[in-house]
């Protein structure tokens, strides 16, 4: 009875370490540098409220290629917008990264057509050797229509992706035939001054991320 016992608390430890290891995993940068989350509970409404992320501008240069094979860098009209919506992912994502992208896609949708005009949804890939310009405009063009994909060489992704401190890594598995990639997955609201307005995670629905941008969005 007590090796039961004993075996029942070391699954219920084992349990508690694996989720804390992912959870640190989800929100640490490329420095170590973690993230520090801001959504909130509402009590009157029950739902997330979302406040800017504590000390976190993710500013800086960078020259990248959009889905037209353009430069595209931080002096370019559309990462300028009043406010952009920006994800980090990669086109051959089975099942988060175009579920966070229809989201994005269905939370501008639901807005005004005054607020929708200031937003810019941006889409940036983690996986550069597969998601050439070709690839992203493909990719993205399933989404909203005025979505941008961004892309460049290894070099040029893993500086963006210092700027914005994104966990990105491949993965090799034996049983798949080409690799994938473990990533954070957060929809960033920046302004054009480059503060982070808003943080939403996995768990946030688009009628949720709809509620802040409409009070947010001015």
């Amino acid at each position: 009875m007590i090796k039961k016992i004993r075996i029942g608390l070391w699954v219920m430890v084992a349990i508690f370490l694996s989720y804390t290891a992912y959870g640190y995993f989800q929100v640490k940068g490329l420095n170590n540098q973690p993230l520090e989350l801001a959504s909130t509970q509402n009590p009157a409404t029950d739902t997330p409220s979302f406040t800017p992320v504590a000390g976190f501008q993710p500013v800086g240069e960078f020259t990248l290629n959009n889905q037209d094979g353009e430069e595209f860098t931080q002096d370019s009209p559309a990462w300028n917008a009043d406010y952009k919506l920006i994800y980090f992912g990669f086109a051959s994502c089975p099942m988060i990264c175009p579920t966070e992208l229809q989201k994005m896609t269905k939370a501008i949708n639901s807005l005004s057509s005054e607020q929708a005009d200031k937003i810019q949804p941006i889409f940036i890939t983690i996986d550069p050797a597969r998601d050439t310009a070709d690839s992203i405009k493909q990719y993205i063009g399933m989404f909203h229509p005025r979505f941008i994909g961004l892309t460049g060489t290894q070099d040029q992704i893993d500086h963006m992706l210092d700027i914005w401190k994104v966990y990105a890594k491949r993965v090799e598995e034996d049983s798949l035939t080409e690799y994938t990639m473990d990533h954070s997955s957060y929809i960033y609201l920046q302004n054009k001054d480059g503060q982070i307005l808003g943080l939403f995670r996995i768990k946030d629905t688009a009628e949720d991320i709809t509620n802040y941008l409409t009070k947010t969005i001015r």
